[in-house]
Formats: C-alpha cells, sequence, structure tokens
C-alpha cells in the first residue's frame, strides 16, 4: 500500500473506486458504501465551493461521530478548505475566541449546539456557509442564512477535482496539552499521508479490517482511526455509547471487529465495569487492540494481556497531536519482554532523547524525546513563538522525559512540567499513580500537587475504587508498602469517577479544581 503522496480527501476518492459497493461504516441501524459517502462528500463540497469557500478557507466541524461527520471531515478538503473539527463540549466563550483566531468560512453543526452558536455570537464572524443537521431555526444571531444538511447534500455528486498541493493544510486539531490551553496544530496533507502510511504498515491494515470506533473524531487518535481505515478500504464500527460497554462488546462480536482502539481509562473500564473476560472465547475475529494517550499501569497492561483471546495482539503507542498522531509503537512479539516500553519508531520517523541544548543523549540517559518525519506539524496556528519553542532541527520537542535501552527501545519518565517538589523532593505523579494501580483496588487514579506551606506542595490522589467496599485507609496501606513514604500521597479521595476530558483523558486540572 503506498499512500504516504495521497492527499487525506484521496482516502475515500480510491476506496470509492476499488470497493464501491463495500460497506465504509456501519452507525446505529445504518450502514453506508464507500460510493455513498463519496456521493454525500461530492455533494457538500460543491456546496461549501458555491457558498465561497475557497482554498485555505478554515471549515468548522462539530458533529459527534457520525456519517455526517465523516462527510463533512473529506468533504471540506475536497474543495480544498481545512477541516478543522472541535470537541461538541466547547463553550460559547471557547467557540467565539477560536472563530475570531481563524477567521473560519463554514461552521457544519448539529442543531444541538444552535445554543452554542447563539452564545458564540456570529453577527461579525464573515462566514460563507452555516450548515445544521435538522436546524430548528432559520437564521442565528444574524450569523448567515442557515443551510440544512439535507439541501447541502442533495445537489450535483460529480467530483471538483480540485488541486491541492501536499504541503497545504488539511486539518487544524485543537489541542490543550498539559498547558490547559488551545493550540491549534497545523497539520498538512502531507503530514497526515505520511503518519496514516505507517500506521497501516505496522497494524498491517486490509480491506478485511473492521474497526471499533469508540474515541471522538474530532480527537487526533480517533481522526487517526478514520483515516487508516478509509486509506486502506476497510470498515469503521461506530459506537458512541461507551458508557455502556456491554453493548459494545456485544456489538464487536456481531459484527466481527477485528481492530479495537482505546487510551488507558477505556482499558480501565473494560476491565473492570464490564464483562469483557466472558467474550474471551467468543472474539474470533478480534486481530487487535491498540492503546495510546497517555501511560498505561503494567497492571493494566498485563490485566489485559489475560483478558483478551490469545490470538489478540496488543499494541502499545506513543504519539502527539503535533505528530499527526502517532511517533512509536510497541511490537506485540515483544510485549511480554518490553511491557514498559512505549517501543520503537514507527515507520518513517527517527526518534531521539536530547538535553536541554538538543545533543542528543547515549543509552540510559534521561532527557527529552524528540522526534522528526513527514508526519510533524506545520507549527501552531498563529502562534510562531511557541512553534519555534518545540520546532527544532531534532524535530518536534514532545515535553516528555524518557530514555533508550541497548535494544534500541523507548521508554517514559514523565512530563517535563508535571514534575511535582514536595519536602525537597522531585517526585513523579506518574509513578505514585502506577503504585496506587498496583494495589489492585483501584479502577484508575491521578495524582496531583496541592500547595503546602511546610512542603511547598504535598500529593493528593483522586481514584476510582473497584468495589465499594474498599477504603482510602486501606488503599494507602498498600501504597505504603510499595513507595518510600514521601511519595505516599497524604490525601486519597474515592470518587466515582474521574473527570474526563472529551478525549477519554483524565482531566488533572478538574481535580485539582475538586480540592477546597
Amino acid at each position: 500500500m503506498i499512500i504516504g503522496h495521497l492527499r487525506v480527501h484521496e482516502f475515500l476518492e480510491n476506496s470509492a473506486l476499488k470497493y464501491p459497493e463495500k460497506t465504509a461504516l456501519i452507525h446505529d441501524d445504518g450502514k453506508y458504501t464507500y460510493s455513498e459517502i463519496e456521493d454525500l462528500a461530492n455533494s457538500l463540497a460543491r456546496t461549501l465551493s458555491v457558498c465561497g469557500v475557497k482554498q485555505g478557507d478554515r471549515v468548522i466541524i462539530i458533529l459527534h461521530n457520525s456519517l455526517e461527520y465523516i462527510v463533512s471531515y473529506y468533504a471540506a478538503m475536497k474543495c480544498g478548505g481545512v477541516a478543522v473539527p472541535l470537541s461538541s463540549d466547547i463553550k460559547g466563550n471557547g467557540l467565539k475566541s477560536i472563530l475570531a483566531e481563524l477567521r473560519a468560512a463554514a461552521v457544519i453543526m448539529s442543531s444541538k449546539n444552535e445554543g452554542l452558536i447563539e452564545d458564540a455570537d456570529l453577527s461579525n464572524a464573515g462566514l460563507k456557509a452555516l450548515i445544521v443537521k435538522t436546524p430548528d431555526k432559520t437564521d442565528l444571531n444574524s450569523a448567515g442564512e442557515v443551510i440544512s444538511w439535507d439541501d447541502a447534500v442533495k445537489g450535483d455528486n460529480s467530483a471538483l477535482n480540485i488541486p491541492v498541493e501536499a504541503d497545504s493544510l488539511a486539518s487544524i486539531i485543537y489541542t490543550s496539552g498539559s498547558t490547559g490551553v488551545p493550540k491549534g496544530v497545523m497539520l498538512t496533507h502531507e503530514n497526515i499521508a505520511a503518519n496514516t502510511e505507517s500506521i497501516c504498515t505496522y497494524l498491517q491494515l486490509s480491506e478485511t479490517d473492521r474497526q471499533m470506533v469508540v474515541l471522538p473524531f474530532f480527537y487526533v487518535m480517533g481522526k487517526s482511526l478514520l483515516n487508516t481505515h478509509f486509506a486502506a478500504g476497510a470498515s469503521v464500527v461506530l459506537n458512541n455509547r461507551f458508557a455502556y460497554t456491554a453493548s459494545v462488546l456485544k456489538q464487536m462480536e456481531e459484527e466481527s471487529v477485528t481492530g479495537f482502539s482505546g487510551v488507558p481509562s477505556t482499558y480501565a473500564y473494560l476491565l473492570h465495569r464490564s464483562p469483557l473476560r466472558n467474550y474471551r472465547e467468543r472474539f474470533h475475529s478480534l486481530r487487535y487492540c491498540s492503546q495510546a494517550g497517555g501511560h498505561m499501569p503494567r497492571q493494566i497492561k498485563e490485566e489485559l494481556r489475560r483478558a483478551l483471546p490469545d490470538h489478540t495482539d496488543i499494541y502499545i503507542m506513543y504519539g502527539a497531536t503535533e505528530a499527526s498522531a502517532r511517533l512509536t509503537y510497541l511490537p506485540p512479539s515483544r510485549f511480554a519482554e518490553k511491557i514498559e516500553s512505549i517501543g520503537v519508531a514507527i515507520p518513517g520517523v527517527t526518534m531521539r532523547v536530547v538535553d536541554a541544548n538538543g545533543t542528543e543523549l547515549p543509552v540510559g540517559e534521561t532527557g527529552e524525546l524528540a522526534g522528526s518525519g513527514s508526519n510533524i506539524m506545520q507549527g501552531y496556528w498563529m502562534d510562531e513563538e511557541l512553534s519555534r519553542k518545540v520546532l527544532s532541527h531534532n524535530g518536534y520537542h514532545t515535553g516528555d522525559l524518557g530514555y533508550i535501552d541497548k535494544d534500541g527501545f523507548f521508554y517514559l519518565v514523565g512530563r517535563k512540567d508535571s514534575m511535582i517538589k514536595s519536602g525537597g523532593h522531585r517526585i513523579n505523579p506518574q509513578e505514585v499513580e502506577d503504585a496506587l494501580i498496583a494495589t489492585g483496588l483501584l479502577v484508575e487514579a491521578a495524582v496531583v500537587g496541592v500547595p503546602d506551606d511546610m512542603l511547598g506542595y504535598r500529593l493528593a490522589a483522586f481514584a476510582v475504587a473497584i468495589n465499594d467496599e474498599t477504603s482510602e485507609s486501606e488503599v494507602l496501606a498498600e501504597c505504603s508498602l510499595l513507595l518510600p513514604k514521601y511519595k505516599v500521597p497524604s490525601e486519597l479521595r474515592l470518587i466515582k469517577s474521574l473527570p474526563k476530558k472529551s478525549s477519554g483523558k483524565i482531566d488533572k486540572a478538574a481535580c485539582s479544581a475538586m480540592i477546597v
């Protein structure tokens, strides 16, 4: 498969030519072929073009995972535009600031977000098109005429065939990272295509694969699931009801799903809040599971290996939005041997461990992980200063600390900006979280630093217990057997669920805000 030279919308176009009647999408009771999705995307691209959306214009998409999202994503690029997916949880003020920053030409959204548009006050936004799925209103605060989704996709479905350069922007993905400040990551067609080809290669994806998607498409990992499987001519099964984990597992069996992907909390809840183990002998088609989106404790990895069928490979992966999704992966054949590792660089990427001056460090020495390759972003939208800080001749500086072993495998130590200084000790919260999970009493845990007059900062932990009988004192007692005293949290709160970002990652800022 050679897709690295393609434009992103050509993933859909080529599969529609090669597999026109093949099911590309399964969502709820609907099944949609590649040719059907291609026709809808062409019609929407023409509507955007007629409205005045031209090459380089930003097209905001505020939709849940759905047929409409997929059509909008590829249509935005078919007309030469730049797809800007945003979380459907975004607030009016957040949208208003992003709109001002982007100077977007169009917004595509659901009627559920009409109140959001009114709150954002788009009267001076200069929109050329506002397309709404099943609109309740014909005018939204002088934002312009509202075009219904049905009207936008019912016209001419022939391709526009607008020439797009490989180094043209394809998408801007907003990420808050560790700072909490939204940053628009600029990804070109070449960036995304290069990463897509690499992922397809090491996962050995083909048209026979069926991917269960529970992660949101606006999140870079969700986006990569869509792009890789459409590039391979495979099928995507959407399930937006992960809160009902049993229904997800049932559908995976019924649809003969071959691949499943999640972040650490996804697997923690599958292991402790679902009948996953009951499906061990029933997942005959499940070829692999992949994990990214942050560090997953060893305890969870080992439990997952025991719960899954022997024939199901586990891929531990590491990456960043700034890398179009992926930087490293741990080959399943080395899973047990290198279980604490994030693996080796993916095809087409070079990884280094560097010091503060950018000098590459030798085996075993801890420094910052930096990755280079065709998948690395062009920079942050409207923020040249920050772009210069994270991009150098070494590529993208991730902000993650780690080291490389003698076999060329990389290991994460923690974030440069997340170390907690307590009583003269520099403590890595990841180490403490791993110890809490290793007690076997918790589903997931988060550790934060709380200002303290004596220590500078003290450690506070929030966690979800496996059962209602578990007590804070019991967990801390077990934790004290695994860690020195100064690393044991001074406070532990057991709660029903940890606050999460829309991507499924634990929101540590929200955890800190719960401390009064």
